[in-house]
C-alpha cells in the first residue's frame, strides 16, 4: 500500500476525525501512486493516522478508516451492514409502508464518495470518487450478501458524477426494470436511467410528509418539481389544486406518469413546462401554499454570492405573489451554503417583499442521511416553512 506523509502539524483534524485530506495539508506523495489507490496516511514523524483513497485536486484523500486495517471483502460488509443495522433502527429498511431509503450516505456513513439509494428491490449505487468506482464491483458483491432478499438488482450510475471517466451506467447485479417503488404507501416511478441522482430524491420524504398535513383545501403550486413529489403527497393531503412546474419537458413526464400512478384521472393536477421565474411572474396570488426546492445554485464557495442573490430573488417573487395567510415551503441543497446563510437570503426577501413572515418549522435531511458529527460539511439541505401575512 502505498504512502501520504503529511506536514507538520497537518494531522490535527484527522485527530479530530474529520475524514479529508486536504492537498495542501501533504508533504511527500510515493511515487507511482495513481488516482483511486488506497493509500496509508501517516504524519510528518511517520506514525500511522488513516487509510482511504487518494485523489487529485483539493481533498487529496477521503478516509475510510482510522484504524490500520485492509480495505477488503470484509471491511465493505461490514460498513454496509452497518448502514443497513442503523436503517432498521430508525424503522425505514423493511417498512411496512414504504421500500425506500437511503442506504448509504457517503461520510454520514463512513464511507466517503459512496451513495445506495434502495427502491423497492433494486440498489442504486453512486461513486462520487475514483476510488469508490475502481471498487464498485466488489462493493456490489458485498451489497448484495448483507441485503439478502431486500434486493434483487444493483444498478450503478456514476456518468454525471465521474464525467471525466466516462464510466457506464448499468446492472451490476440482476438487471430487472421494475421501477415502480413506495414511500409512506404512495408510488412512484424511479428513472435511474436518466433522472437526476439516484433517480428520486428521498431526502424530501419527511418534508413531503409535513406538507401533506398542510394541504387540505389549498391551492399548491410545485416549483422545481422534477419528479412530482410534493405534488401527489399534496393531492394525498386534499389540496384543492396542485400545480407542477419545472424546466425540464422530462420532468413534467415524469410528474405526470406519478400522479397518474396515485390519482388516476384526478382533474386537480396540472403540469407545465416553464422557468420558475417566468412562471412566478404570472401567479398573481392564484397559490396559498409554494414550495421552492431548486436544484443546488452553488457547487463550490466561488458560486456562494450569486447563489444566495438567486435564493433572494426566488423567495421575493414568490411573496410578493402570495395572498395573505399562504405557507412557503422553501428549501436549498446546496452544501457550501450554511443555514445561517439560508436563512439571511429567505429574511432578505421577505423584507424586499415588505411581508411579515413567520418561521413555523425548521427542516433538514432526513435521518436516513446522517451527518458524520465530525464532518458537519455533510449537512446540505436546509428548509424553512413560513407563514405569509
Amino acid at each position: 500500500m502505498k504512502t501520504i506523509q503529511l506536514k507538520r502539524g497537518k494531522d490535527e483534524s484527522l485527530r479530530r476525525f474529520h475524514p479529508w485530506v486536504f492537498s495542501g495539508a501533504i508533504q511527500h506523495v510515493d511515487d507511482d501512486i495513481e488516482e483511486g489507490d488506497i493509500v496509508r496516511v501517516v504524519t510528518a514523524g511517520g506514525d500511522f493516522i488513516a487509510v482511504g483513497h487518494y485523489q487529485q485536486g483539493s481533498i487529496a484523500v477521503r478516509v475510510l478508516s482510522f484504524r490500520d486495517v485492509s480495505i477488503d471483502d470484509s471491511f465493505w460488509a461490514a460498513r454496509l451492514l452497518s448502514a443497513l443495522q442503523m436503517r432498521q433502527t430508525i424503522g425505514l429498511a423493511d417498512s411496512a409502508t414504504g421500500n425506500s431509503y437511503r442506504l448509504v450516505h457517503g461520510e454520514g456513513d463512513h464511507l466517503p464518495g459512496l451513495i445506495i439509494d434502495v427502491y423497492g428491490r433494486t440498489a442504486v449505487m453512486q461513486a462520487h470518487s475514483i476510488g469508490m468506482h475502481l471498487c464498485r464491483k466488489q462493493i456490489a458483491t458485498q451489497l448484495a450478501e448483507v441485503m439478502g432478499s431486500r434486493i434483487e438488482n444493483i444498478y450503478y450510475k456514476s456518468e454525471t458524477t465521474l464525467p471525466f471517466m466516462e464510466p457506464e451506467n448499468g446492472f451490476l447485479y440482476g438487471g430487472s426494470d421494475d421501477n415502480i417503488a413506495i414511500e409512506n404507501g404512495l408510488k412512484f416511478y424511479v428513472d435511474w436511467l436518466r433522472g437526476q441522482k439516484t433517480g428520486f430524491f428521498v431526502d424530501q420524504r419527511e418534508n413531503r410528509a409535513l406538507l401533506e398535513r398542510y394541504a387540505k383545501g389549498r391551492r399548491v403550486l410545485n416549483m422545481f418539481c422534477y419528479t412530482g413529489g410534493f405534488s401527489f403527497y399534496a393531492m394525498r393531503g386534499g389540496a384543492e389544486l396542485v400545480h407542477s412546474v419545472d424546466s425540464s419537458a422530462k420532468a413534467i413526464e415524469l410528474t405526470n406518469r406519478n400522479v397518474a400512478l396515485n390519482f388516476p384521472d384526478d382533474q386537480r393536477h396540472q403540469a407545465f413546462c416553464e422557468d420558475a421565474f417566468k412562471f412566478l411572474d404570472t401567479m398573481d396570488g392564484r397559490y396559498d401554499l409554494v414550495v421552492l426546492d431548486p436544484p443546488a445554485f452553488a457547487k463550490h464557495r466561488g458560486a456562494l454570492y450569486n447563489a444566495l442573490k438567486g435564493y433572494t430573488r426566488l423567495n421575493q417573487k414568490a411573496m410578493e405573489k402570495m395572498p395573505a395567510g399562504s405557507l412557503l415551503f422553501t428549501f436549498s441543497c446546496s452544501q457550501v451554503v450554511t443555514k445561517d446563510h439560508f436563512r439571511n437570503a429567505v429574511f432578505t426577501a421577505a423584507a424586499l417583499a415588505r411581508r411579515k413572515v413567520r418561521i413555523l418549522h425548521q427542516l433538514h435531511q432526513p435521518a436516513d442521511h446522517p451527518v458524520n458529527i465530525y464532518h458537519p460539511e455533510g449537512e446540505y439541505l436546509k428548509g424553512l416553512v413560513l407563514y405569509v401575512e
